[in-house]
């Protein structure tokens, strides 16, 4: 017996095989953070497949931009384009990641992206 083959509406197909995230804009209800809210990432199970990083759960940033609308790296495993939500460009202290990193260079920061469902407010 093969692997079955799911004809899907995948991310790419709707993006025109070139991951345009602007496909999913307006597709999302309105953003839950803004600029300069404190959020925490949540410390979810993975399931198959995450963007979300295992060092940053827990952790607390700033939200310095909103994004773009996409669909959760999660569901985009499994050719799902039915969920949409906002990702967030996120600051960390680097001290506040790993408690090790030198005081010399406290100031330090992390900037990267997490989808709307890791995230939590302070």
């Amino acid at each position: 017996m093969g692997k079955p083959h799911y004809e899907s509406k995948h991310r790419s197909k709707k993006a025109m095989r070139i991951f345009d995230p602007l496909c999913f804009t307006g597709k999302a209800s309105d953003p839950k953070f803004k600029v300069n809210d404190r959020v925490r990432i949540r410390n979810l199970p993975d399931v198959f497949y995450s963007h979300t990083q295992t060092y940053m759960r827990g952790a607390e940033a700033t939200v310095v931009r909103v994004v773009y609308e996409s669909q959760p790296a999660e569901d985009r495993a499994w050719h799902s384009t039915e969920n949409v939500e906002w990702r967030y460009s996120l600051v960390f202290k680097q001290k506040e990641l790993w408690p090790d990193y030198s005081d010399t260079f406290s100031q330090d920061t992390l900037e990267t992206e997490i989808p709307e469902h890791w995230l939590e407010p302070v």
